[in-house]
């Protein structure tokens, strides 16, 4: 039985994102997973954050308490979650497990992966402009709907213009809707969009 960890070269995440660091294998039959760690290499710095064994699951890294896990119950998948990712996470990442055969051998295989965290550029939106001179016949239905492009999420908000060039806020969401339009609905409406 030819036991070997599969794993990826590079994965890059986004920053406050997650991000999966694939380390799997095919279980044989005769080998028992004994320990399973991850390691880190961070500035020449090596250390455990992870590490499972027949005592459990033990995260031993402070500063990634409550963001890595391994998938449990799923035999021969290693694969390191890393989430809410911080930009100094980025680093070299080593999977390695060792297994003990029936005759009590141990066998260690190892796989590393580089992590890159990346800040994702975040563009503002834009605005698709709608039609000019909207005419609707008083009692039908009608709804303007804003749309707009860049980083998500984005939130949007109407406004009327009221007297002396002020603006009046209507509702948030992307769509405003008049089920039966009276006479007095006309006038200039307009939509704000942002994101972070």
């Amino acid at each position: 039985a030819l036991l070997d960890l599969s794993g990826v070269h590079q994965v890059t995440g986004t920053w406050m994102g997650s991000t999966t660091v694939p380390c799997t294998y095919v279980p044989s039959e005769g080998f028992t997973e004994q320990t399973l760690s991850w390691i880190v290499e961070q500035d020449s710095s090596i250390s455990t954050i992870f590490r499972r064994d027949d005592s459990g699951d033990h995260i031993l890294l402070s500063k990634f308490r409550g963001r890595v896990s391994v998938p449990k119950n799923s035999p021969g998948n290693a694969s390191l979650l890393i989430e809410n990712l911080e930009m100094p996470d980025s680093g070299h990442y080593t999977c390695q497990v060792i297994w003990r055969s029936t005759d009590n051998s141990l066998v260690t295989r190892e796989v590393t992966t580089t992590v890159k965290v990346v800040k994702v550029a975040a563009t503002k939106p834009i605005i698709r402009a709608g039609e000019l001179g909207l005419t609707v016949a008083a009692g039908a239905g009608t709804s303007l709907t804003c749309e707009a492009s860049g980083s998500p999420p984005i939130s949007y908000r109407w406004f009327r213009s009221g007297p002396a060039g002020r603006a009046v806020f209507l509702s948030s969401g992307a769509e405003l809707a008049w089920p039966s339009l009276r006479p007095s609905d006309s006038g200039t409406y307009f939509c704000e969009a942002e994101n972070r």
